[in-house]
């Protein structure tokens, strides 16, 4: 099992870049499709499927790489008052884990109770006596199905926790792909950049936050998670009248369903009128969002996927590589991070519709692993998000399809070995 996903740069990038193997990208056409007068609730009925719900009156914060997230989260667990709730696949006993360790045993130690879920696969380089240390200062931190569950079988081990989901006091939470770990931390501060997207909220979509933490944390151990139940009357009061002032103006829908997830995809791509932005650390896509592209493409909508061109598991971007020429031959147009590795998982539809989360575009995150997804339907974030990949695509090479198709013997052979076992990647 492997943690997949990627990241760099601070900024988000404008202009051409000139040289080899590079394109001079044109002028971004992220101009609105729609009305400005057509409301968000009119947007979520026409994007979302039915069962899709938006919670309406949230403030969101679009961050960018760790440089930008990190300092949020942290001053979000320094500020805290009550609780601290933290789950995250990869909790490493680096330079960032240490950081993150220290205010959260300093949190404990003001009388903040602190809960921290990370994954035992995810985390399995860290040292023990990390995370024991912060188990004496109070923090209770647990792993998530530890190599000692063996014996429940392979399938019980290979359901593993994928979410990234910091939530404070009931006020503030984030979602997306970055862990704790220094390979989103810059690389003047010894990181490695990874390239990522997370998501602030603050609104009556932290406590469906918090609703999946506390029942991934209720199902691993069987705790009956007193202090949640004791104030569990309060937080519906103040959720209540979160929702009734409203801290912002955008609807959301937290999905932890992988189907949900996958099904959120399909419907909105179904629906593009003008544009389709997919950036995604591990692309191996079902043959129902092949079609759906494809479709897309061919019925005129602009299509983009932003891939890696250098990711952490070589085996994946062939892979990935194998659906180039179905792809391209339908009109999607395929762009390859050179920078560093991508661990993104965002998408956004025609500047309104978008999503960012845990969730890859691949076998293990549709079939095993818990995810979660926060689903928008706002032209204001969604505008963000487009420019962002946008900006991204133009600090990319892009992929050419006769290029493409000159590529030697060996690396077709090998894609097309890698395609026959895409279930198993």
């Amino acid at each position: 099992m492997r943690e997949r996903e990627g990241g760099s740069g601070a900024e988000v990038r404008a202009g051409s870049l000139d040289g080899p193997g590079r394109i001079s990208a044109r002028p971004p056409t992220n101009t609105p499709h729609w009305n400005a007068e057509v409301s968000t609730a009119l947007l979520a009925r026409y994007y979302l499927p039915p069962s899709h719900s938006p919670l309406r009156g949230n403030a969101c914060q679009l961050l960018r790489d760790g440089v930008e997230v990190y300092p949020s989260m942290l001053e979000a667990i320094r500020n805290a008052r009550r609780y601290v709730h933290l789950e995250t696949y990869m909790f490493l006993s680096d330079a960032v884990g240490e950081l993150f360790g220290k205010a959260l045993a300093e949190a404990a130690e003001r009388g903040v109770h602190v809960r921290v879920l990370y994954d035992a696969l995810g985390s399995w380089s860290s040292r023990g006596d990390f995370f024991e240390s912060l188990r004496a200062r109070g923090v209770d931190i647990r792993p998530f199905k530890p190599f000692s569950s063996l014996g429940r079988g392979l399938r019980h081990l290979l359901r593993r926790d994928h979410r990234k989901i910091l939530s404070v006091d009931g006020e503030v939470a984030f979602i997306g792909g970055v862990n704790i770990a220094v390979h989103w931390a810059p690389k003047g501060q010894g990181g490695d950049c990874w390239r990522d997207d997370v998501l602030r909220v603050e609104g009556p979509a932290v406590y469906e936050l918090e609703r999946r933490f506390v029942a991934t944390w209720r199902m691993a151990f069987q705790d009956k998670f007193r202090s949640w139940r004791e104030g569990r009357r309060r937080r519906k009061q103040v959720r209540a009248q979160l929702q009734s002032q409203g801290r912002g103006g955008v609807g959301l829908a937290v999905l932890s369903n992988r189907r949900s997830i996958h099904r959120a995809y399909l419907h909105a791509i179904s629906r593009a009128r003008r544009s389709v932005l997919v950036a995604a650390a591990y692309f191996v896509p079902d043959r129902k969002l092949v079609a759906a592209l494809r479709d897309a493409a061919q019925r005129g909508v602009e299509v983009r996927l932003l891939l890696n061109a250098r990711g952490d598991h070589p085996w994946i971007m062939n892979a990935t590589r194998s659906f180039y020429e179905k792809l391209l031959t339908a009109g999607v147009r395929i762009f390859e991070w050179e920078r560093c590795v991508l661990h993104t998982k965002t998408a956004v539809v025609d500047g309104v519709w978008g999503t960012i989360g845990s969730f890859n575009l691949e076998r293990l995150s549709l079939a095993f692993n818990h995810e979660a997804n926060a689903v928008f339907t706002d032209p204001r974030l969604g505008f963000q998000l487009e420019s962002a990949i946008r900006g991204d695509c133009q600090d990319c090479r892009e992929v050419d399809l006769t290029v493409f198709r000159q590529r030697p013997l060996w690396r077709k052979v090998l894609e097309r070995v890698l395609y026959t076992f895409r279930r198993l990647i």
